[in-house]
């Protein structure tokens, strides 16, 4: 795909992986639609980093909890920079839920975040993504969704839902459309991680370090800019950590 004067929206887009991926997308050539909710400054500063590249940039703010705003999203997207091409839905939120902590209020507002609104952003996105030929969708998915952490119960079926909506929406939107995930592992630590914490984790991963935001991005950009002939496929990014 041509990225240059490509447009991507990106959710998510003003901190850590997100932005990392929207820095990436800019230096690939495209103009980037930035999404936030509360991140308002961090959104301020990276669209003054993308301008300084040379690219468009559109910040995009909304609460993905809520129901009419991927739409919102996706309109504001085109409005303001004329086509939608590439879409990276890369928000989510990271809880805590055990089942002996479950509460249908708590589930359903992870789920509708992480999942039902990665739903709803395609299904609005579509015909601007079909009129692109090929528009690209790329979802960030979770190792967690093949090997899950019973402590964080509704964000590992969140994740195991985007994967496989990931593997349908590719033989639906086949042939102008391609869909595939990027599944990181240790891509940013929670700032709650205690240092003793982090390096267990490392441990057990086989290349002995955490990956980073920009490992990430460069999966994401690969799958927008060169996969070509990839779609219904999640790429790992993990170190390793899947295969032990």
């Amino acid at each position: 795909m041509n990225t240059t004067g490509s447009v991507a929206l990106i959710t998510g887009g003003a901190r850590r992986v997100g932005r990392a991926i929207a820095l990436s997308l800019a230096e690939a050539g495209c103009d980037v639609a930035v999404h936030y909710h509360t991140s308002e400054a961090d959104a301020a500063s990276l669209a003054d980093s993308i301008v300084a590249l040379g690219r468009r940039c559109a910040l995009v703010r909304g609460n993905l909890a809520q129901t009419r705003t991927p739409g919102q999203l996706v309109s504001a997207t085109v409005e303001q920079l004329g086509r939608l091409d590439v879409l990276v839905n890369n928000a989510s939120v990271f809880g805590a839920m055990s089942l002996d902590a479950f509460t249908p209020k708590g589930w359903d507002q992870e789920l509708r975040i992480n999942l039902t609104a990665v739903a709803a952003l395609c299904h609005h996105a579509r015909p601007h993504l079909q009129a692109a030929r090929p528009g690209k969708i790329v979802n960030l998915c979770d190792i967690s969704a093949e090997r899950p952490w019973p402590e964080h119960l509704a964000y590992c079926v969140s994740k195991a839902g985007v994967a496989c909506l990931t593997r349908a929406l590719a033989r639906e939107l086949a042939p102008n459309v391609q869909v595939n995930g990027v599944a990181p592992g240790i891509a940013v630590f929670p700032e709650s991680y205690d240092q003793a914490t982090r390096q267990a984790l490392i441990s057990k991963v086989p290349l002995r370090r955490a990956g980073r935001p920009e490992d990430i991005a460069a999966a994401v950009r690969y799958l927008v800019q060169n996969g070509d002939y990839v779609t219904g496929q999640i790429l790992a990014v993990d170190g390793g950590r899947s295969v032990t």
